[in-house]
């Protein structure tokens, strides 16, 4: 089974162009599946059936995983079997009529306009960490793109003169994203006055690099913005996706059209990006209440 999951990762990396935390989000769900079979006495994928896939999303149930992890791993699981099935491992297909659980949508959480103008705040700039670090928030904020995209960039992704940068999305997708012309300010004071500082090789590529000169990694971004947010006193609880869904509700507060901001994040569906419509709904539905004299 394992050389069976070696060969579908390597089918998803090649073929389908998947990037390597979706790779590694389906090898982790897939391998925890492996565990369940043989736990339950199945050492050979043709022995598996209907239930044992029922059987397996009930066991996760009940440990209390959420609805979007169980939805996470019917999807792995069924892309899986997908595989093996065009692939004619199988003869037939036990994943075939399996439907996902439905989800919970959950509104996500963001930051007000307020909120956010005080975590852009906290860098001291007269540290060469500072500068970099208030031109990665304001970068984040300006574009909405993904911690990982974020820290992907390198030098030639970003066009000061044009005011762009270009990501690398899902499934290697390019997307080119405008810059604001607060984020073009810090950025270009970074390359100046904090990148070569912090740089050691000649050649460095990658545009955020921590104090030894490396690219900085997703949980050094992650520790930064939370050592900011502490800083700045704020009590919700903030990831790096907080930023990005800050980003897209407050467009859309503003008036920007959906499609836009479809576009800007790089969903590949719109109702995806539906869920902050929900968000500005409920913060229109607060303003009524307060304001109005027989809310």
């Amino acid at each position: 089974m394992d050389r069976t999951l070696r060969d579908f990762i390597h089918y998803l990396s090649v073929e389908k162009g998947l990037a390597k935390n979706t790779l590694e989000s389906y090898n982790r769900d897939l391998r925890t599946y492996y565990t369940y079979l043989k736990q339950n006495g199945i050492t050979s994928l043709e022995e598996t059936s209907r239930s044992n896939i029922v059987g397996y999303l009930l066991s996760l149930q009940n440990m209390g995983k959420a609805t979007s992890t169980l939805s996470r791993n019917m999807a792995s699981i069924r892309s899986f079997y997908n595989y093996l099935f065009q692939e004619r491992h199988l003869v037939e297909n036990p994943a075939a009529e399996l439907e996902s659980p439905k989800l919970e949508k959950k509104l996500p959480r963001v930051l007000t306009p307020q909120e956010m103008d005080l975590l852009l705040e906290q860098p001291d700039q007269t540290q060469v960490t500072g500068i970099r670090d208030k031109a990665m928030l304001e970068v984040i904020y300006a574009t909405g793109i993904r911690v990982s995209e974020l820290m992907s960039l390198d030098i030639g992704d970003v066009n000061l003169d044009a005011g762009f940068i270009r990501c690398l999305g899902k499934g290697s997708k390019e997307r080119i994203i405008p810059l604001g012309s607060v984020a073009i300010r810090n950025v270009g004071r970074y390359l100046n006055e904090g990148r070569p500082k912090l740089v050691r090789q000649a050649g460095e590529a990658s545009l955020f690099v921590n104090q030894h000169g490396n690219r900085l990694t997703r949980q050094g971004f992650w520790k930064i913005l939370k050592k900011y947010a502490t800083r700045a006193g704020i009590t919700k609880e903030i990831t790096p996706h907080t930023m990005r869904h800050s980003f897209a509700t407050h467009l859309l507060e503003n008036g920007a059209d959906l499609r836009s901001v479809q576009e800007m994040l790089g969903h590949a569906d719109i109702s995806t990006t539906q869920i902050y419509t929900q968000v500005t709904k409920h913060k229109l539905r607060d303003v009524y209440e307060k304001s109005h004299p027989r809310a």
